[in-house]
């Protein structure tokens, strides 16, 4: 084998002509001298369209390539000048890395497969580079990724949902395809006009297509879904109806608590009381023996929370009528559960009756769709583990641009390696 055609597989691009290749001493790094093939020169380095030579530029620049028997490598080449007729002068564009970019494209892409798989440390260890260059990287490699795809072109079912993501009320607004799975689409902040120009982005005509978008109670995405999509169906999440349940179950037995401790003067039920949480938030089959045994003492000494409890289980059991005997008899068992705590007389749940009959028509077509925001809630946890495993990040772009990466379906692949 040729000396030329090891030095072409180490460089690793086509349109890349070798020349030769030496250690550098002062730097102790390994350099590759290269040139680009005649029809890959004299082209911009904005839009790649082809220009006449302007000047010589700065000399010979370098670009930073994976490393080659654990020394660092560089590509060397010359850095001509074209004069482009849209962007004026510029550096002529080179085929083994972006313009502006001191990285090759291989780099790149080995350091967003590393930011997927391990912390941004791990990476900038690894590939020997700066903390900061591994978020500049994720954000170019994302930037073009999404450049030549459009996540926004199918969805007919999308779920909607809010995350924190950092402390003082820092959030961002998820959008998630349940037919691919995908992360669509993602932005800084929450509220009526950050769901709107989401809507911008997707377009009216797309918009109209929509079918149905599952989300929790919140009434700004109830009033931006009405006023965007309105040949869309809502669905109210069965995640968070449970959920507010288990708020209402939460309320009465801190109620009981303070009962205990304050009218009734009993400290020791007031005790017994205050520590039975996890035994009425866990499901029934669940339970440990010692919270079944609180489950029954509770019973016998607090009718009053033993129907918070049971209601709770009561609306838990209106899903699972629905998964096993269908929309009709889950539906009935519904209207059964919305008289049933209308007469319980107790205010927590009496609050959440009028919630879910505000909500009723949501809600029964999450039934019959079996739509859930489960999928939102998995990619939610999975983006608190990307910010966990970041170690933070000073802004919403970094965490969008590395979940994108993760989630919306173009995950980068380990280079020269093709995925299977």
């Amino acid at each position: 084998m040729r000396f030329t055609t090891v030095l072409k597989r180490l460089v690793g691009c086509e349109q890349a002509v070798p020349e030769d290749a030496w250690f550098d001493e002062e730097a102790q790094v390994m350099v590759v001298a290269v040139r680009p093939r005649s029809r890959a020169r004299r082209r911009c380095g904005i839009c790649c369209g082809r220009c006449p030579r302007f000047d010589a530029g700065a000399g010979r620049r370098r670009w930073r390539h994976l490393d080659a028997a654990g020394l660092p490598l560089f590509l060397e080449a010359k850095a001509p000048r074209v004069c482009c007729p849209r962007h004026g002068v510029v550096v002529a564009a080179v085929p083994w890395a972006r313009h502006d970019a001191g990285h090759t494209y291989e780099f790149d892409r080995q350091v967003a497969w590393l930011a997927t798989e391990c912390s941004k440390s791990a990476t900038s260890q690894l590939m020997r580079i700066a903390w900061r260059t591994v978020g500049e990287i994720l954000t170019r490699y994302q930037r073009d990724a999404d450049a030549g795809i459009d996540r926004l072109v199918g969805p007919r079912r999308i779920g909607v949902d809010e995350i924190s993501y950092r402390k003082g009320q820092k959030y961002m607004t998820v959008v998630v395809d349940h037919d691919t799975r995908h992360v669509v689409w993602m932005a800084d902040g929450h509220g009526k006009d950050v769901l709107r120009s989401f809507f911008d982005a997707l377009g009216a005509e797309r918009a109209h297509r929509l079918t149905h978008i599952s989300a929790d109670g919140a009434e700004w995405i109830a009033d931006v879904v009405a006023e965007r999509a309105p040949n869309a169906i809502r669905a109210m999440d069965p995640f968070h109806v449970v959920s507010w349940a288990t708020e209402a179950l939460d309320e009465e037995r801190r109620a009981s608590w303070n009962r205990a401790r304050r009218e009734a003067a009993d400290p020791e039920l007031a005790r017994r009381l205050k520590h039975s949480r996890h035994a009425l938030w866990k499901n029934p089959e669940d339970l440990t023996e010692r919270q079944s045994a609180k489950l029954a003492w509770i019973a016998a000494n607090d009718p009053r929370l033993h129907r918070a409890y049971l209601l709770k289980e009561g609306l838990r059991t209106v899903y699972r009528i629905a998964k096993t005997e269908g929309l009709v008899a889950a539906v009935t068992a519904l209207d059964r559960w919305l008289t049933w705590a209308q007469r319980c007389r107790i205010p927590a749940f009496l609050d959440l009756r009028r919630k879910i009959r505000r909500h009723y028509e949501a809600i029964t077509v999450a039934i019959a769709e079996q739509l859930s925001n489960g999928l939102i809630e998995a990619t939610n946890a999975k983006t608190r583990l990307i910010i966990r495993r970041g170690f933070g990040f000073r802004t919403a772009d970094a965490v969008i641009a590395l979940v994108m990466l993760c989630l919306g379906g173009n995950r980068p692949t380990l280079p020269p390696r093709q995925p299977a």
